[in-house]
């Protein structure tokens, strides 16, 4: 059966057709500045050339039915019709304390992800816009939602909740809920499979780390506490994201810069993190060649950066009074070689050494700690589109 798995921002439109039999992705693609001029969809099929085609796309329905299109054009793509697409998985930022696990999309999960748009202002309305083009296109088609919060909400609540007034929580459900769920859930249960272990023994640590980025503690398979919060604001310092800071700042800096709320929002989401520590990028290959070149404060950044995950690492070594491997993944944690010995050092207490034969890899499955090291550090590259796939597989056999 195929599986199309779609993930829908605001302007954009990422899709993958996998085959669920092999979990070969058949094709895949990305559509561009929707609802802006100069709209463009990049096509790519398995063992064919790219396509790139520049064409309007006023709304996110123009978008899905440019997709159906290119995945069936006779030329690049890769099923007949539409009839041969059993399911669609939709990726949804977040399902609050709504949703413990994907569901089958109906009128009453697509009430529910309204009900929680308040707490991802920014990403569910456009999740729901994608949806609703897909359903009005594929009317016979099951939908699955699956929800990067869900994997976390096992989460007990000495760990969820805030030291807040109680009344917040009621009222607002304001608590943590973590986020990139999927991508922590395959990780894990991927880095059990490497170490030829069931998950449900074992204690691991996920790294997913990229431009933003979040670490988990799996406790025998289920998420006891993850470091992103409320929003994917908080926790470890991030491309452009502040993580963890004294919430008395927000108002010290805005009485000294005459800025609103929403204004610093903006300067903790868009303009802090790696970005705004070095003055040099988001990217954190840029930052690092700066850094090497002498940047005193691109190496600063990166000191502080690897600081915090290897900080948020021992939290939950004691979270879970212990570990038995800790995973690094995402864009920074499965290609950033150096970063990963950054981070290591920090960690000999554990009994656990980095490798340098072995860690130097990128974007494979790897054991890249050394014989013998009580804890296992390994590479692990995520995939949040074949994991939305299984989930969305599971829910319609």
């Amino acid at each position: 059966m195929n599986i199309l798995v779609i993930n829908c921002g605001s302007s954009s439109l990422k899709y993958q057709l996998i085959d669920s039999d092999s979990e070969a992705v058949l094709a895949k693609g990305l559509c561009e500045r929707i609802g802006i001029e100069g709209s463009v969809l990049t096509h790519t099929a398995a063992g064919k050339d790219k396509v790139v085609i520049e064409t309007p796309m006023p709304t996110h329905t123009t978008a899905v039915k440019l997709v159906i299109d290119a995945l069936t054009d006779a030329n690049h793509g890769v099923i007949n019709s539409v009839d041969e697409i059993a399911a669609v998985g939709h990726r949804i930022v977040h399902g609050g304390e709504k949703f413990t696990s994907s569901a089958i999309i109906t009128d009453e999960v697509i009430k529910n992800i309204e009900e929680c748009s308040d707490l991802a202002p920014l990403h569910n309305p456009a999740h729901l816009i994608g949806i609703n083009s897909c359903r009005e296109l594929m009317p016979n088609v099951p939908m699955v939602a699956v929800f990067d919060t869900a994997f976390h909400q096992t989460m007990p609540e000495k760990a969820y909740l805030y030291g807040l007034p109680y009344e917040y929580y009621e009222k607002y459900k304001v608590r943590r809920y973590g986020f990139h769920g999927t991508s922590h859930d395959y990780v894990s249960a991927r880095a059990a499979e490497i170490l030829g272990k069931k998950r449900e023994d074992m204690k691991i640590i996920v790294c997913h780390l990229g431009n933003g980025g979040s670490v988990s503690a799996v406790d025998h398979g289920k998420c006891v506490d993850t470091s992103m919060g409320l929003t994917p604001l908080q926790g470890i310092i991030m491309g452009t994201r502040s993580g963890d800071i004294d919430p008395a700042i927000c108002d010290f800096i805005c009485q000294k810069e005459g800025l609103t709320s929403q204004e610093m929002n903006n300067v903790l989401n868009k303009k802090s993190g790696v970005l705004g520590m070095s003055g040099v990028s988001s990217d954190f290959r840029d930052v690092e060649a700066a850094a090497k070149e002498g940047n005193k404060r691109a190496a600063n950044a990166l000191d502080a950066y690897y600081y915090s995950v290897a900080k948020y690492i021992g939290a939950y070594v004691a979270a879970m009074n212990g570990v038995d491997a800790i995973a690094f993944t995402a864009g920074v944690g499965e290609n950033n070689i150096s970063g990963r010995v950054e981070i290591a050092k920090y960690l000999g207490y554990l009994g656990t050494e980095i490798d340098t034969e072995k860690n130097n890899v990128r974007g494979v499955d790897a054991v890249i700690s050394k014989d013998g090291s009580k804890v296992a550090l390994l590479c692990v590259p995520t995939n949040e589109e074949l994991a939305i796939a299984r989930q969305t597989l599971a829910l319609i056999k």
